[in-house]
């Protein structure tokens, strides 16, 4: 039996990709002109911190009701770690998506001693946390979270863009109960070319590349599989402390389901977290439509999920829109100060606010 329904999400979402990607490579081509300054914004208190910088909740100093997420990375961290090229694609990624399940930049700029990002508040706190908290998600939930993530991606790749960092730890969940993948920091724009790169998190590795294999879009599907099984047994298929260990098991791609998980679902999980790329749903003659279309996915209408119509079991519990309980608390750290623009040849490319 045919799923017209199916058919005409697929055809309709098909030509929302195609004016999606004239808007983005417009966006990309624009000036990279910064348009806001520290003094424009109070620094409330820190929500998260990573390996190139720290997340703070902040307030438009004009406009007290709007809230902010503020990304602030040091320069000479992000010189000394060799990660200026990362940042700039970061920030033009942040600054020309517009997609319902990716978070996206208001403000950016730089000052003498640091580059700011700044996004909308995400107050439901990440994923991560709630997995925690709750030990596994029920497959309707995974199962909803999952379509989010597979049109953000298809989103992305249509753009040329690959993500290469899905975990719990960077997707977001908002007060609707909805989701927003956020860190752009290992994205990159390869259109149709491959890349090499050794990135990312061990548990969510594709064997590409680990083996040091040209890879594309193949290891988002691969990290699809993985955040899939992780949402729905509350670990990941391939786990050991030593990563080298980790490695050696998605090398060899046996996992073992719990008992718990549906045969569909494990039937679509031996589909995605395939070794064999030739093999791997996402990565055939129909590309997403072969994962959308299987048999885990047939209770998902795609249209209402893409326009937030089904209501999710789960919401966070957020008081406010300046409510931060659902983030973990953080020792607050004083920005360092510089009467002198530090490394001014290296972000030469982000021109000041006039």
């Amino acid at each position: 039996m045919v799923d017209t329904k199916f058919i005409n999400h697929c055809n309709d979402f098909d030509g929302f990709l195609k004016k999606s990607k004239k808007a983005f490579e417009e966006r990309w081509q624009m000036k990279f002109e910064s348009n806001a300054k520290l003094s424009e914004f109070e620094i409330i208190k820190t929500l998260g911190t990573g390996s190139f910088g720290r997340v703070s909740l902040v307030r438009h100093c004009s406009q007290k009701q709007k809230i902010y997420a503020m990304k602030i990375m040091e320069k000479a961290h992000l010189v000394k770690l060799k990660q200026v090229s990362h940042v700039m694609s970061e920030i033009r990624i942040l600054d020309a998506v517009q997609f319902e399940f990716l978070i996206n930049m208001q403000y950016f700029f730089k000052g003498n001693v640091y580059i700011y990002l700044v996004m909308p508040f995400i107050n439901g706190g990440e994923m991560f946390s709630h997995l925690r908290m709750q030990r596994k998600f029920d497959e309707m939930l995974a199962k909803f979270y999952a379509a989010q993530i597979i049109l953000a991606f298809e989103y992305l790749h249509n753009l040329g863009i690959i993500y290469r960092d899905l975990k719990p730890e960077n997707i977001l969940i908002d007060k609707d109960g909805y989701l927003k993948i956020t860190d752009y920091g290992f994205c990159k724009k390869i259109d149709n070319s491959r890349t090499y790169t050794l990135c990312g998190t061990p548990e969510y590795l594709a064997p590409e590349i680990i083996m040091s294999q040209g890879y594309n879009k193949s290891v988002d599907w691969w990290a699809i599989g993985i955040i899939i099984y992780e949402m729905s047994a509350g670990y990941p298929p391939f786990y050991a402390k030593d990563p080298l260990k980790i490695y050696e098991k998605i090398v060899s791609g046996k996992f073992v389901c719990p008992p718990h998980f549906s045969k569909p679902l494990k039937d679509l999980l031996n589909a995605i977290i395939q070794v064999d790329r030739s093999k791997r749903y996402g990565m055939l003659k129909n590309g997403a439509r072969d994962v959308k279309a299987h048999d885990w996915f047939k209770s998902i209408d795609w249209d209402a999920i893409l326009y937030k119509k089904v209501k999710p079991s789960f919401k966070p519990k957020v008081v406010d829109p300046e409510d931060s309980t659902n983030f973990d608390r953080y020792e607050e750290i004083e920005l360092r100060e510089s009467e002198i623009e530090e490394f001014p040849n290296e972000f030469a490319e982000i021109l000041l606010k006039t």
